[in-house]
C-alpha cells in the first residue's frame, strides 16, 4: 500500500456502530439512553453533593464513596457524546485523535474505578480486621495520599500504550465494534507491528484490573476470617452487612468487563449486536448502578437523601 493512502487511511474518521438491524428504531432506543445517562449524572451527582453537604459523612469510607461517584460520572461524560451522537443521528463517524482520546479515558477511568474499588475493600478490611486503629491508619492525610496514588497509577501508566495508536497505519476497514473507542479495536484495524500495544495493553490489565481484583478477593477472605472468629451471630451480621455494597458495586464492576472480555476473544462468530450490547453493559451498568446499590444498602446515605427530598417537598 502506498504512502498516500496510508496517510489517507490514518486521517480518515472511523465509523461508529450503534445497534446493527436496528437503525429505524434509534429514535425509541434513543430515549432509553438519554433517560438512562440522565440518572448516572443526577444519581452520581447527587451522591457527592450528599457526602459534601453531609458532615456525619466526612468519614474514610464515604471519601472513596465519592471518588467512585466522581469516576462514574465522568466516565458517563467521556462516551455521552458518540453514544447519544449516533442514537439521535447528530455523528456517524469520529476522528482518530478524538478516538484516541475518547479510548484514554474509557481505559484510564476503568484504572480507576477498579483502584478506587481496591481502596474501598481496604477500607473495609480495616473497619472489620482492626476497628481500634481505623481512626489512626485511615486518616486526612493517608487518604489524600490514596488518592493521588490512585489518580497518578490510572493517568500516567497509560500513556505509552494509547500514544504509540497516532503512528499506527490503519489499512483495515474503519468500521468500529461499539458507539465509542476502544483500544482493542483500533488496534484490529492496524496493520502496522502492534507487538508493543498487545504485550503492554495486558501487562496494564494484570497489573490493574487481574491484581486489584485478587486483591479485593484476598481481603475478603480476611474479613471472612475475622468475622467468622467472632462470637455474637448478630454482630457477625452487622459487620457482614457493612460489606453488601462494595461487594455489589465490585460485581457490577468485573462482570461487564469479563463478559465484554469473552465476546472479544472468542465471541468473533457472534452478532455484532452481541458485542454493542456487552460494550453498552460495560460502560453504562457499573455508573448507573453504584450510586443505586450505595443510596438503599447505605444507611447514612438512604437517610440524608431521603432527608434532602422530603425538605424539597415541603
Amino acid at each position: 500500500m502506498s504512502a498516500i493512502s496510508i496517510s489517507n487511511f490514518n486521517s480518515s474518521g472511523f465509523i461508529l456502530t450503534g445497534f446493527p438491524g436496528l437503525e429505524v428504531d434509534y429514535l425509541w432506543i434513543a430515549i432509553p439512553f438519554t433517560s438512562i445517562y440522565g440518572i448516572v449524572f443526577l444519581g452520581n451527582c447527587l451522591v457527592l453533593h450528599v457526602i459534601r453537604t453531609e458532615p456525619s459523612l466526612h468519614q474514610p469510607m464515604f471519601y472513596f464513596l465519592a471518588m467512585l461517584a466522581l469516576t462514574d460520572l465522568c466516565m458517563g461524560l467521556s462516551t455521552m457524546y458518540t453514544v447519544l451522537g449516533i442514537l439521535w443521528g447528530f455523528i456517524q463517524e469520529i476522528s482518530l485523535d478524538a478516538c484516541i482520546a475518547q479510548s484514554y479515558f474509557i481505559h484510564g477511568l476503568s484504572f480507576m474505578e477498579s483502584s478506587v474499588l481496591l481502596a474501598m475493600a481496604f477500607d473495609r478490611y480495616i473497619a472489620i480486621c482492626h476497628p481500634l486503629h481505623y481512626s489512626s491508619i485511615l486518616t486526612q492525610d493517608k487518604i489524600m495520599k490514596i488518592g493521588m496514588a490512585i489518580l497518578c497509577r490510572s493517568t500516567l501508566l497509560i500513556p505509552p500504550v494509547i500514544i504509540r495508536l497516532k503512528f499506527l497505519n490503519y489499512c483495515h476497514p474503519h468500521i468500529l465494534s461499539h458507539s465509542f473507542c476502544l483500544h482493542q479495536d483500533l488496534i484490529r484495524m492496524a496493520c502496522s507491528d502492534i507487538r508493543f500495544n498487545s504485550i503492554y495493553g495486558l501487562a496494564l490489565v494484570i497489573s490493574n484490573l487481574l491484581l486489584d481484583s485478587v486483591l479485593i478477593l484476598i481481603s475478603y477472605i480476611m474479613i471472612l476470617h475475622a468475622v467468622l472468629a467472632i462470637a455474637s451471630q448478630e454482630e457477625r451480621i452487622k459487620s457482614l452487612q457493612t460489606c453488601v455494597s462494595h461487594i455489589c458495586a465490585v460485581s457490577v464492576f468485573y462482570i461487564p468487563i469479563i463478559g465484554l472480555t469473552m465476546v472479544h476473544r472468542f465471541g468473533k462468530h457472534l452478532s455484532p449486536l452481541v458485542h454493542v450490547l456487552m460494550g453498552s453493559i460495560y460502560i453504562l451498568f457499573p455508573p448507573l448502578m453504584n450510586p443505586i446499590i450505595y443510596s438503599i444498602k447505605t444507611q447514612q446515605i438512604r437517610r440524608r437523601v431521603q432527608r434532602l427530598f422530603f425538605l424539597k417537598v415541603m
